[in-house]
C-alpha cells in the first residue's frame, strides 16, 4: 500500500483549519500532519515536518502565503503547494504560479475538488479552479494576440507612459525627432490607437517598465 500524503495546512481561521482537517482526514491516503495559523508559522513547520503537500491561504497575518510560497520553494523545493484562497485576482494568480505553487484552488469549491487537488498535487499535476484555469487560458491568448512591436517602438511607448514628449524622447534616445514621429504612427497603426492620450494609456494599463536610459 503506497504511503499516505502528508499534509500541512496553512490558514489564519481555525474553523478553516479544522474543516479542512476533518475533509482531509477522512480520506485513507491523506494524512494531516500539522496547522499553521500564519506564514511564518508555515515556513517553520514545514522545515520541521517536511509535508509533501501544503495547503496555503494567501491573506495571513505576519507574513503572506505568497511570502511563504517563496521561502518555503527556496528551502524545501521537493514540497508541493496548493494555494486554497478567497482570491480570484488575476495579479494573486500569476504570483503564486510564478512563485512555484503547484496549483490555485478557490474557496468556493466543493470537498471533491479540494481532495482531488491535493491528490493532483501531491502527484505532481497542475490543479486549477475551473474559473481561474478560464482566466489563465483567456490572458494568455490575449498575449499571445497582441501585435508585436520592434525594440524602438518599445522604447517610444515606454517613454510616452511616462509623459515624455517628442522632444525629450528624441533626446533620450538620440535620434531625430521626425523619427519619433514616424515610429509613433507605427504605434499608432499596430495597436489601434487614436492619439498620444490612448497611447499613454495603453502603456499605463499593460505596466509598461521604465525605459533604461
Amino acid at each position: 500500500m503506497a504511503e499516505a500524503i502528508r499534509v500541512l495546512i496553512a490558514d489564519d481561521h481555525a474553523v478553516v483549519r479544522s474543516g479542512l482537517a476533518n475533509i482531509l482526514g477522512t480520506e485513507p491516503d491523506i494524512k494531516i500532519i500539522g496547522e499553521a495559523k500564519d506564514g511564518l508559522e508555515a515556513i517553520q513547520k514545514a522545515e520541521e515536518l517536511k509535508p509533501d503537500v501544503i495547503l496555503m491561504d494567501i491573506f495571513m497575518p505576519r507574513c503572506s502565503g505568497l511570502e511563504a510560497t517563496v521561502a518555503i520553494r527556496q528551502k524545501l523545493p521537493d514540497v508541493k503547494l496548493l494555494i486554497l484562497t478567497i482570491s480570484d485576482r488575476e495579479e494573486d494568480l500569476f504570483k503564486a504560479l510564478r512563485f512555484g505553487a503547484q496549483g490555485y484552488l478557490l474557496k468556493s469549491a466543493s470537498v471533491t475538488e479540494v481532495v482531488e487537488a491535493v491528490k493532483k498535487t501531491a502527484a505532481s499535476e497542475a490543479m486549477l479552479s475551473p474559473d481561474i484555469a478560464t482566466k489563465l487560458v483567456a490572458e494568455f491568448n490575449s498575449r499571445a494576440n497582441k501585435p508585436k512591436l520592434s525594440t524602438r517602438e518599445s522604447e517610444i511607448l515606454q517613454l510616452l507612459g511616462e509623459g515624455q514628449t517628442n522632444t525629450e524622447i528624441a533626446r533620450r534616445l538620440f535620434i531625430d525627432e521626425s523619427t519619433v514621429r514616424t515610429h509613433f504612427r507605427r504605434i499608432r497603426d499596430k495597436l489601434h490607437l487614436r492619439n498620444r492620450a490612448e497611447a499613454i494609456a495603453y502603456a499605463t494599463r499593460n505596466h509598461l517598465p521604465t525605459a533604461p536610459y
